[in-house]
């Protein structure tokens, strides 16, 4: 009798053993390759905006029209952004990142057509079409993390995801100014930008061809405990409506939504202004903004990475996110003080200084968002972070701009300074509630806890 009551014991623990996890080589092949179609999108955003005097002549359109070749990107993403999350809870990544990646090709297709001063409304639409590629882009870090990546390198994973992103931002910085010089000949400027345009529809059609062919939706067996629970919630039993309603309840996420929204909100704003505020002081420098621009990402890149591996060390989401906020402060200050003291290095330093802080931030947010919100899914999160980006993006990039145009860009800047400080205050107001770590944690002291009971019962039938 005590032999049988042993054996259903025993069959009972194997039954409610912890689920088998794995790390897959390929998770670094799908992260990356993510990252590449990201960069190739990312890269348009701002290479209108760039060379914004260059393009209002070629077109013959003024400033806050091109202005709006960027913030296009920001107003597609709002309303946008739900159903897109909704299409991610149910189909996946995999048809995420195809749709994603056909959209860019298309748009960057139909600019090469558009290279004529008098096919303004035809660059519309192929930034257009490539701003809603953005919308299946930006959600998918934290996401990417989850489903392919261990509880000790998911930081750094989406940090690499953000990397991308940020990378095309860098090259968009660089690249169009080398590549459209301002020259007077109309004729002459058609021809550079159709170069421009054919370099960026071939590297998005390659990238297209790789999603296709590479791009997997999963792994078989579960990074970790916390996906496999995830697993274990069946389609049926999720709704995407609930979803939203509890995360708009989860006061520490809401007021980091607003935080990460005035914050990347600025980086925005600085970005899509930067010639207008380069050449104002600097006439003729738009190669050095370009440079200035690239300095600002890389050096964000650099914070990034930095950012996600302390991340994975030493899951300190609230003080590292704080710290990060504040210097992204100190550096906006730093830059808006220097930018006209008539020296282009001061403004590299000050200008590396604020990227590598307020574009380091940009994977903080994210994580610590999908630590605030476990179990909801990863994609739902990051939109809701997104969509206030771009909102505060729109709000910030016509403020200032109108600002500028009737004062100067010092009091552009301090403007963007003040809500900086406010998104510092709120940031020091946010509970640390790790549900993600604490679910990994629990899981772990669940394996350890029971291949000890198990072997205590054998001991017991023998």
């Amino acid at each position: 009798m005590n032999l049988s009551v042993s054996e259903n014991e025993v069959t009972s623990e194997h039954r409610n053993a912890p689920p088998e996890t794995r790390l897959y080589k390929k998770r670094w092949i799908i992260v990356f390759l993510f990252s590449s179609y990201s960069l190739c999108n990312s890269y348009q955003w701002i290479q209108y905006g760039i060379i914004n005097n260059i393009f209002m002549r070629f077109y013959g359109v003024d400033s806050f029209t091109i202005d709006w070749m960027s913030m296009i990107y920001m107003l597609t993403y709002i309303p946008l952004i739900f159903p897109v999350s909704w299409l991610l809870d149910k189909k996946g990544l995999r048809v995420i990142a195809l749709v994603a990646a056909a959209l860019n090709c298309t748009g960057t297709w139909i600019k090469v057509a558009s290279a004529r001063p008098d096919l303004f409304p035809v660059t519309f639409l192929g930034q257009f079409t490539c701003s809603v590629a953005q919308v299946f882009i930006l959600g998918m870090p934290s996401r990417i993390a989850s489903v392919w990546f261990g509880s000790e390198e998911v930081s750094t994973a989406c940090s690499i995801g953000v990397f991308g992103n940020q990378l095309g931002i860098a090259i968009g910085f660089l690249v169009p100014p080398i590549l459209v010089p301002n020259v007077d000949d109309l004729d002459e400027l058609a021809a550079h930008i159709r170069v421009m345009f054919y370099i960026t529809a071939g590297v998005a059609t390659f990238l297209f061809v790789l999603v296709v062919f590479v791009f997997q939706e999963r792994p078989e067996i579960p990074p970790t405990h916390a996906q496999a629970a995830a697993r274990r919630i069946s389609p049926e039993s999720y709704s995407y409506t609930a979803s939203i309603l509890r995360l708009l309840r989860n006061k520490a996420f809401i007021l980091l939504v607003i935080t990460y929204g005035l914050n990347v909100g600025c980086f925005y704003a600085v970005s899509t202004l930067l010639n207008r505020m380069i050449i104002e002081h600097y006439p003729g420098e738009e190669v050095n903004a370009g440079r200035i621009g690239l300095t600002i990402v890389i050096a964000g890149m650099v914070g990034s990475l930095i950012c996600g591996i302390w991340l994975d060390r030493s899951k300190t989401y609230k003080q590292t996110t704080l710290a990060v906020y504040l210097m992204s402060l100190v550096g906006l200050v730093l830059y808006a003080f220097t930018l006209d003291l008539g020296h282009l290095w001061v403004v590299f330093i000050t200008a590396g200084t604020l990227g590598f802080f307020m574009t380091g931030y940009l994977p903080l947010g994210f994580e610590f968002a999908v630590e605030l919100t476990y179990p909801e899914s990863e994609g739902t999160s990051s939109g809701l972070l997104n969509c206030s980006a771009q909102v505060f993006g729109i709000i910030f990039t016509i403020c200032q701009g109108k600002i500028m145009d009737s004062f100067n860009t010092l009091a552009g800047n301090l403007f963007l300074c003040a809500f900086l400080l406010i998104g510092t205050i709120i940031t020091a107001c946010i509970k640390s509630d790790l549900r993600r770590q604490l679910a990994n944690q629990q899981a772990l002291a669940a394996v350890s806890i029971k291949p000890n009971n198990y072997t205590l019962q054998l001991q017991f039938i023998h």
